[in-house]
């Protein structure tokens, strides 16, 4: 039996509960109107998965049954699942618990169909707090259908907390420039996508940024005197400079107005009490218009100043602020300036995080969640066992340093390529973490996961997902850089050196590597439920994508060495028409966000291999 996450107890016993076409799901009189939502989703699981129809209902049990019901004697995080031949017990200390038993059982029919083992489950999460944080900003910005699969798929997983980062892509009603060139969403789709997380147990938490990457927003005409470095109306649009710049100038009072004005017409579309003012890598700050400020005072107080301001403005609005933590951990001895309600979000992401971060900001009596990261960024297909050694350190070091919660990061950066359902193995790793402390290996967790998550009875597709980043030579970052760099006229020995740090004398065994990966990919769809084998697709674009931008490399590297390498109008006919298939994919789940902004890097490099 495969339960993600895994109970803190199960006992399995013999026998087995046969569903009949009497079978009535029944909510006790305990259970509140929104248990229906609870009740219909483990009905429409057992017509998928066991191809039986249910009724739901309320009122009196009967043998054979499922009842769901609230125990107020219960923990209010604690839930017990007990099948046996009377029927089917679930019982939740609140209604979110009762939720999480049935997504429990939700997960053993989709593996028993209608004969549901007798199984006994006492079970509660070890943090209250299991988050996702998805990037709708710096590229992908998924339609409201696409969000609620996502949020679907949360819910199935336990996880309590979704925040959405959003720099420029919200509809603020009167600030047209911010959006115009847009596909922003709007707050009609905002109040359906609270609500829709609320009735299933997620809470849906606004995050916007409000000091460092205001990208669009400081390069307004309107606003531009805002921003700390003169001269952003001017620039032109380059993801490297959209990641690096673009922070508030803290010596001008409109700046905090401003920002005091999104965050209160944003606010009110969310029932959460929290909001999340983001304000990292303030890179520039002290750099431009404030440095006569900072030379005074010192950046680390200028930091601490504008922050703290925000926090109080929060805090007499009746939420708790959540910020990120990298600047503040540079000032730890500031830190008991701030209000005791603040959650500071610890963020990091290497395969080999160190735990210094986390003791530094425990030391100081922070409220932390820690932060690590499905690994997503700038891949066609996510760093999937570099996301499982992220993960489960990160969790650990929250357990150890008395951490109130994880958000599991998937942020955006260059355009947000990688396909949203790459990022479901780390999303499932995050609520396995964080939700006890018995987790399998990376290679059995992928087994599982292939199993219960993608239906494939192989159990091998996700450790094939997982091959795929190694068989990446030109990478997409070096591809976008090189690119906007030679744009800015950027000197040869620098690109040079940035070329250098891939080898391409790898890429034609690398190439050779997607070939027998392809064939693997159709080997495994032959064991998987035919409902799930889209993935197949997007698959095999994300390997065609890796392939041909490896083959771009090695052409560049080839005109470096004064050599005339042949097939470039091949390649350049390549990138197209792969640019043409991730469109139309793109567009599946995702408004238009910068799919014009990525095409026109494949655009770029297509021109030039056929100017060779």
């Amino acid at each position: 039996m495969i339960l993600l996450p895994l109970p803190k107890q199960m006992e399995e016993k013999e026998g087995n509960l046969m569903l009949r076409m009497n079978t009535m799901i029944v909510m006790d009189d305990s259970c509140p109107q929104g248990t229906l939502v609870y009740a219909r989703q483990l009905k429409e699981e057992i017509l998928t998965w066991a191809g039986m129809t249910v009724e739901i209902g309320r009122g009196t049990f009967r043998n054979g049954d499922i009842c769901l019901k609230i125990d107020s004697s219960m923990e209010e995080s604690h839930y017990n699942l007990k099948v046996e031949e009377k029927g089917a017990f679930l019982s939740g200390g609140s209604l979110t618990a009762l939720g999480w038993a049935v997504q429990t059982l939700r997960q053993i029919v989709r593996q028993s169909g209608g004969l549901i083992p007798y199984i006994i489950i006492e079970d509660e999460p070890d943090m209250k707090n299991r988050g996702y944080y998805h990037d709708v900003t710096r590229g992908r910005i998924q339609t409201l259908e696409n969000l609620k699969k996502l949020v679907d798929t949360l819910s199935f997983y336990k996880m309590n907390q979704l925040q959405l980062y959003v720099e420029h892509t919200y509809l603020f009603r009167d600030m047209t420039e911010l959006w115009r060139d847009e596909t922003p969403m709007t707050a009609e789709e905002v109040l359906e996508l609270d609500q829709y997380c609320y009735d299933r147990g997620v809470e849906l938490v606004p995050s916007i940024a409000t000091f460092g990457h205001l990208y669009k927003l400081l390069k307004t005409k309107t606003y531009e005197h805002l921003c700390e470095l003169p001269g952003s109306f001017e620039q032109k649009f380059g993801f490297r400079d959209r990641m690096d710049h673009h922070t508030v100038n803290v010596s001008d009072p409109d700046a905090m107005a401003l920002v005091k004005d999104m965050i209160v017409e944003y606010m009110q579309l969310f029932r959460t009490d929290k909001f999340n003012i983001c304000a990292d890598e303030t890179f520039d700050l002290g750099k431009g218009r404030s440095a006569a400020l900072a030379e005074e005072k010192g950046t680390g107080r200028l930091y601490m100043e504008y922050i703290k301001e925000l926090f109080d403005f929060l805090i007499e609005k009746g939420k708790t602020p959540m910020f990120w933590g990298d600047i503040i951990c540079g000032h730890p001895e500031l830190y008991s300036q701030l209000p005791s309600q603040v959650i500071c979000l610890n963020w990091g992401y290497g395969d080999n995080q160190p735990e210094r971060e986390t003791e530094i900001l425990h030391s100081v009596g922070a409220t932390q969640y820690l932060c690590p990261g499905v690994r997503g960024w700038n891949t066609w297909v996510n760093m999937i066992s570099g996301g499982y050694r992220n993960i489960t350190r990160m969790c650990g070091y929250a357990r150890k340093h008395e951490a109130i919660g994880m958000l599991n990061t998937d942020w955006g950066d260059f355009g947000h390529i990688n396909h949203p359902i790459f990022s479901i193995p780390g999303i499932i790793y995050g609520a396995v973490c964080s939700w006890g402390e018995k987790i399998p290996s990376c290679e059995e967790l992928n087994r599982q996961i292939s199993i219960l998550e993608f239906g494939d009875a192989s159990g091998e597709l996700v450790s094939c997902l997982d091959k795929i980043n190694a068989t990446m030579t030109f990478s997409w970052y070096n591809a976008v850089t090189l690119r906007e760099w030679a744009m800015k006229g950027v000197e040869r020995s620098k690109l040079e050196e940035l070329f250098d740090k891939e080898d391409m004398t790898k890429a034609p065994e690398r190439n050779a590597r997607i070939d027998e990966l392809e064939i693997m990919l159709r080997n495994i769809s032959r064991n998987m439920d035919s409902t799930k084998r889209r993935i197949v697709e997007y698959t095999h674009i994300s390997l065609e994508m890796t392939k041909v931008w490896n083959d771009v490399g090695v052409f560049l590297a080839q005109l470096r060495k004064g050599e005339k390498p042949e097939h470039g109008m091949e390649i350049a006919s390549r990138l197209e028409s792969c640019l043409h298939y991730y469109q139309q994919i793109w567009r599946e789940n995702s408004k238009e966000g910068d799919i014009v902004r990525i095409s026109e890097v494949f655009c770029w490099y297509a021109d030039v291999l056929r100017k060779v």
